[in-house]
């Protein structure tokens, strides 16, 4: 934990640095360029909106009433999950791509995971906006609960880290870790409350699912985010609590693979 608060000291500037040339990367030759930012998430929740809100009308009464109340529901937890599956397919491909870099330019590997988790955690940022000028539109209410979705977002940043650090360890010995993980992020996506609420009767009449569901770490994160941004409650701040404890154990575990396989990056890359 020292060292990662060393390197982001130490390092500030060339995280600020790669941070800056990746976000511009992403729209480099588009006419609208970094405005995309803005306009992707925005597009998908005009999307959601039209689909989810007026095509394939959701059942649950819990998004009665109001044909925008699912699309609002879907995007809180949506927008979250995409900074995370980001973070998590670009990480088995961070040595690999960043093989040159590595070769010719005297820095810590663990930059490079940093820099990724980083950049996609500002991409989500720009999303947050999108979401409550929507709400406050639509006539959702926000309440000051949503002051608490920082909290959340340290937690993701903390587990999207860690799990960055060791799977792009892993990913520069084991290539196949690539093909696998985009499986097991779909398969993760479905596993985790986004396009069904946990008060689904489902899940609230077999308690062994519901087991299952807290079993995974990002329900609590992606429930803090339902709480903050649309129910308007209090996040789940004992089960946030456990999550960031184990966050902060996936990071050690993280880093502690990523010191012990550094010496093969250059000659896997």
């Amino acid at each position: 934990m020292k060292t990662l608060f060393r390197i982001y000291s130490e390092y500030r500037a060339l995280i600020k640095t790669l941070v800056s040339r990746e976000l511009k990367a992403r729209y480099r030759g588009s006419i609208l360029g970094f405005l995309w930012s803005f306009l992707n998430p925005l597009l998908l929740l005009v999307v959601y909106t039209v689909v989810f809100g007026f095509i394939l009308r959701p059942r649950d009464p819990a998004f009665a009433g109001n044909p925008f109340n699912y699309a609002l529901f879907l995007f809180s937890g949506l927008l979250p999950w995409v900074w995370f599956s980001a973070c998590v397919l670009e990480a088995t491909t961070l040595i690999l791509i960043n093989g040159n870099i590595l070769k010719k330019v005297m820095f810590p590997a663990e930059v490079l995971p940093i820099v990724s988790v980083t950049a996609n955690f500002i991409h989500f940022l720009f999303g947050v906006p999108i979401l409550l000028i929507f709400e406050i539109a639509l006539g959702h209410p926000i309440t000051p609960y949503v002051l608490l979705s920082p909290l959340v977002m340290l937690v993701q940043y903390t587990f999207s880290l860690g799990l960055s650090l060791l799977l792009s360890a892993l990913a520069a010995n084991f290539r196949d870790l690539q093909h696998l993980m985009a499986n097991i992020v779909t398969l993760w996506f479905f596993s985790t409350p986004i396009i069904y609420p946990m008060s689904f009767g489902v899940i609230q009449q077999h308690r062994w699912l519901k087991t299952i569901l807290y079993l995974n770490p990002m329900t609590h994160i992606i429930e803090g985010y339902q709480r903050a941004f649309y129910y308007g409650s209090m996040i789940p701040y004992k089960r946030l609590g456990v999550t960031f404890i184990l966050s902060l154990g996936l990071l050690w575990l993280g880093y502690w693979v990523f010191d012990r396989l550094r010496d093969t990056f250059v000659e896997e890359a």
